[in-house]
């Protein structure tokens, strides 16, 4: 359960999107009601079921026991039962969940593992292994910031209402009213969770705090709050209800409970939750690392691990690290010497840095200019992708900018997955907060990673799977999925794109920043850097802009291993792609690996050697 509860709530990174239509509504609706009759009818057919049929049963009965227990998570999958409410974040809440994860261990223990077949195998000893970590984890429950730049209700709440909670009825407008009048519960809990920590010794830096303040400010900013514009909340609502056929004095009904609530709850809320931030940032320091936890450096190697899905020690991946940015540098000066640039490397990277030749104007005009040629790449590698893939997702995607309330602290860039059934698209989200932090020389190879060939192509294809439990279609195995990610940014350079060499240098760029990302993340956590010392490793060694850098440690530093998974997963898709080359030669079919690669969801990194092992295997023997 705990894993539901993280994606809930740290919703500003990846995978959020817009609430179902009514045809979505219709088949994901009363998902409880549906799991408690199949459970029932599954009691009464056990004794004509197979053991893989009985298990495969169970990991829908848990997955959708787990999503029925979060009314925020059943928004982001499109499913409107609890829309009227949030979650339950309390502790005691965190201790009932244990309790569940508990007894469904014991329920996947209980499953005769030889009797099943082999993607049911897979399935078992992937969900035995969650909930397992699950449980070794939960002693790392406080170890975390529930309000940071990066994520937190603060935000959350307010990205949820706007992008997943649609209104298509007047059932609808009520239930976000509903969950506009629970701000006031929801947050005292929050308060709850902040105190506990700080008791602990668990404080985010001093940085941190300006940044919620002035995003839980930014909500109640504007109309209905005071007589400015209208805010992101009214805005939402009321465009959403004006698009409702409906009488007009009903419709005036819902507009003024709507502002009620605002001016009653919601502004309330927000009023109370800055003064506890405030509180606590009043004990923070400048300590930057997760050494200062209790406990501190057992908690960053587990995190390792859970992130990397490898074994590996924060010293390797310190190496790792520094082996490919040297790599990475020797690429960046064959294409230095292409473009003509007489000096050294760090002198073409403040010139990368500071020319105007790849900034669009701060302007609505540069913003729009960005996302119509986003959009042109994207739609480019859709026209390539018979070269590369067997399978492609049947979801659309679109292209969006960061919405202005949570742009200052947001992340430069990040995937929203489709609804459930796919009636939803899916979105890249570009942050156009800071134009000169969205060079247009790294355009092409955002959009490949966050849109197509990228995230879009592996999350669709992973929510559209058939014959796979719920639990792994939803599920997260960071080094798969941001590994992907980077691979895919390379991926396009192998059948002639990158054309203009400033863009194959954006390329390298970027994967050059999560090389760094790996050696500033142990460097923080594991060596004692500080924040400043992060910031200047990477003005010294990338051409990003120095905004980059800020958001890149400050994101190290409130969310402790995450980042070294892109550039591992990597690593690993390229080295067990060589292998396949090698051992296959002539037999080798790049779209056959892919296929490998996205057919069954995401996976730990050495199930997905082995996928590419049995690959490698059968093609042999055929």
């Amino acid at each position: 359960m705990f894993e539901y509860k993280k994606i809930a709530l740290a919703v500003s990174l990846v995978l959020m999107t817009t609430a179902c239509s009514d045809a979505a509504k219709d088949s994901t609706t009363n998902k409880a009601a549906e799991t408690q009759t199949a459970s029932a009818e599954n009691t009464n057919q056990k004794s004509e079921q197979t053991e893989s049929e009985k298990a495969n049963q169970l990991f829908e009965d848990i997955f959708m026991e787990n999503v029925m227990r979060s009314p925020m998570y059943q928004s982001y999958l499109g499913i409107k039962d609890d829309q009227d409410k949030w979650d339950d974040i309390s502790d005691e809440q965190a201790k009932e969940d244990l309790a569940l994860t508990k007894k469904h261990l014991e329920q996947v223990k209980a499953i005769d593992e030889s009797k099943l077949n082999e993607q049911t195998k897979i399935s078992w000893m992937l969900m035995k292994q969650k909930l397992e970590n699950e449980i070794a984890d939960f002693k790392w429950r406080h170890h975390n910031y529930p309000v940071n730049q990066m994520f937190g209700l603060h935000s959350s709440v307010a990205s949820l209402l706007i992008n997943q909670h649609r209104i298509s009825s007047v059932d609808d407008a009520e239930d976000y009213i509903s969950r506009l009048n629970g701000l006031p519960e929801l947050f005292d809990q929050l308060a709850d969770n902040l105190q506990l920590r700080a008791e602990k010794g668990i404080i985010a830096p001093k940085f941190v705090y300006p940044y919620v303040i002035s995003d839980s400010k930014n909500i109640i900013t504007g109309a209905p709050f005071d007589d400015g514009e209208p805010s992101a909340l009214w805005e939402d609502f009321t465009s959403k209800v004006e698009q409702l056929e409906l009488e007009e004095n009903q419709r005036e009904e819902l507009l003024a409970s709507a502002e009620k609530a605002m001016l009653e709850s919601v502004k309330p809320a927000y009023q109370d939750l800055i003064t506890v931030v405030e509180g606590i940032a009043e004990q923070a320091t400048t300590k930057d690392g997760a050494w200062k936890f209790p406990d501190g450096e057992a908690f960053y190697n587990n995190a390792l691990q859970r992130t990397t899905t490898t074994d590996l020690t924060a010293e390797e991946i310190h190496e790792v690290g520094l082996s490919e940015m040297e790599r990475i540098h020797e690429e960046m000066r064959a294409i230095m010497e292409e473009v003509g640039f007489e000096g050294t490397l760090q002198e073409f990277f403040v010139h990368m840095r500071n020319s105007d030749e790849f900034i669009y104007p701060n302007t609505e005009e540069g913003r729009k200019r960005y996302l119509d040629e986003a959009t042109a790449y994207i739609d480019n590698m859709r026209e390539r992708l018979d070269e590369l893939f067997i399978n492609k997702p049947k979801a659309g995607l679109i292209v969006k900018a960061v919405e202005p309330f949570r742009e200052k602290s947001a992340g430069k860039a990040f995937y929203q997955q489709p609804s459930m059934d796919g009636s939803r698209p899916g979105t890249y989200y570009a942050n156009l907060y800071d134009m000169e932090a969205m060079p247009t020389y790294q355009m092409e190879a955002l959009a490949y990673h966050e849109g197509i060939p990228g995230h879009h192509m592996q999350i669709a294809i992973q929510q559209e799977l058939e014959g796979i439990p719920k639990f792994r279609r939803f599920g997260r195995y960071t080094a798969y999925s941001e590994g992907w990610g980077l691979y895919t940014e390379k991926l396009p350079k192998e059948i002639g794109l990158y054309k203009d060499p400033y863009s194959d240098f954006g390329r390298l760029a970027m994967e050059l920043w999560r090389a760094v990302r790996l050696v500033v993340d142990t460097g923080i956590h594991d060596k004692k850097w500080t924040r400043e010392e992060g910031i200047d490793f990477y003005v010294t060694n990338t051409p990003n802009a120095k905004s980059d850098a800020v958001k890149m440690v400050e994101r190290h530093i409130v969310m402790p291993g995450q980042a070294t998974a892109y550039k591992i997963g990597m690593n690993k898709i390229l080295e067990l792609r060589e292998k396949a080359k090698s051992e296959l030669g002539d037999k080798f079919d790049i779209r056959e690996f892919h296929d490998v690669v996205l057919g069954s969801g995401p996976v730990p990194l050495n199930i997905l050697e082995q996928f590419v092992n049995d690959y490698i295997s059968e093609k042999k023997s055929a």
